[in-house]
């Protein structure tokens, strides 16, 4: 069992908004918001995205902490399902 925490980081002058994910033991990974997306799908592409690079399946619980979002993500042998 893990927990991913995702935060929105606005645009600066070199970047634009930003999706952010981390876990409990500090990988990271930040994509750019996708103009598709609405916050919240937002926040699930960027913890799918973080998941595909750690190579985990399984699925994920999420809440939210304030603005930004927590998953709790715990192997079951499926592709990654965020409920």
């Amino acid at each position: 069992m893990k927990a991913i925490i995702t935060s929105y980081t606005g645009p600066t002058n070199h970047r634009g908004p930003r999706i952010k994910a981390t876990d409990s033991d500090r990988n990271t990974i930040s994509i750019p918001v996708p103009i598709e997306e609405d916050s919240e799908q937002a926040h699930d592409h960027a913890v799918r995205t973080l998941c595909e690079k750690m190579n985990w399946t399984g699925k994920l619980v999420k809440g939210s902490l304030g603005n930004d979002r927590v998953y709790v993500w715990y192997e079951t042998g499926k592709e990654i399902e965020i409920s």
